[in-house]
């Protein structure tokens, strides 16, 4: 090869590799920002892929995504925001929790947000369908969803007359809910006995408190660390304590719970997605409205009721949308 040739094949290539790298360097970079436990949130952190893949994101292609799990160390937010905004991602994913993290860290970074409770009243958005800032998400709050998951389990349950209500006491907007128990309790003419727990002995004594007080059932309120850390406990002490029990996911179904009614995690999460994608392709958060539930379910575990001796009444088992066997 003559020495001509040879000096453009290099100088060729000198161009090409600078182009290649700028290449790499762009593909945008998202945040899986969770306070919680891959064990918990792996089948939600593929929901939110799936979400990215409906706007043309995938992972491995054409965007990389980084996923931050505190593991409930809530002590491990701020420092690990505080490492994703060091890093410039292009957006960041949160769960509850990791949110208020996140929010403190950034107002440039656009974060998109997983909320159980009311985002207006806890101080990520100014409103719902003007978030503003660089927040907005998606909310399981929804109208008269309390009282509807209440009375499932008054008519899965006939003849019940008192109902003890479980609250997570690290939920820091935790006397809503119970206010909302309440209210849906006393509608029925049924009386509540409420009790708080944070850890797995307290959950237990709530439950051996609830059988002792003749309670007929359990209504469980929404909570991050009732999900992520104690499904499976709390299925257990209601077993235990023979205490038909109500949740508000299908999670806590799947994992031994008697009963839910709410809105869909999967498809929250997958909504998040949704709206990290349409942010990429430079739509800004705050003018993106915060989205409310769309997917209710109604599910049972056919398994639990049969041990605490439960026949399903005809007319609830008609308006089941999912039978874990």
């Amino acid at each position: 090869m003559r020495r001509r040739e040879v000096i453009r094949l290099l100088g060729g290539a000198a161009a090409v590799w600078p182009l290649a790298a700028r290449a790499q360097q762009s593909t945008p970079v998202v945040a899986f920002f969770n306070a919680g436990s891959p064990a918990a949130f792996d089948h939600l952190a593929q929901a939110f892929r799936e979400g990215l893949r409906e706007t043309g994101f995938i992972a491995g292609q054409n965007i990389a995504i980084e996923y931050r799990w505190a593991e409930d160390r809530y002590d491990r937010l701020p420092a690990m925001a505080a490492d994703l905004v060091e890093r410039r991602v292009a957006v960041i994913a949160a769960s509850p929790r990791a949110v208020v993290a996140a929010k403190a860290a950034t107002t440039t970074i656009p974060i998109v947000f997983m909320s159980g409770s009311d985002p207006v009243r806890a101080g990520l958005v100014a409103s719902l369908n003007r978030p503003g800032g660089n927040l907005t998400g998606v909310t399981l709050l929804a109208a008269d969803l309390t009282q509807k998951r209440f009375g499932l389990l008054h008519d899965l349950v006939p003849g019940v007359g008192a109902v003890g209500v479980l609250s997570d006491s690290s939920s820091p907007v935790a006397d809503f809910p119970v206010q909302e128990a309440q209210a849906a309790a006393s509608s029925l003419g049924v009386q509540t006995r409420v009790m708080s727990a944070r850890t797995e002995s307290e959950i237990e004594t709530a439950f051996a408190t609830f059988a002792r007080d003749k309670m007929g059932a359990v209504f469980v309120t929404s909570g991050f660390l009732f999900f992520n850390s104690f499904r499976a406990h709390l299925a257990a002490s209601a077993a235990r304590h023979r205490l038909p029990a109500a949740y508000e996911l299908r999670e806590h179904v799947v994992d031994g719970g008697l009963m839910s009614y709410g809105p869909s995690l999967a498809e929250a999460f997958r909504q998040v997605g949704r709206y990290t994608g349409r942010i990429l392709k430079s739509e800004k958060p705050g003018d993106l409205p915060v989205m409310l539930p769309t997917k209710f379910e109604f599910v049972i575990n056919q398994k639990a009721a049969s041990a605490l001796g439960l026949d399903i009444p005809a007319p609830v088992l008609a308006g089941v949308d999912e039978v874990i066997e």
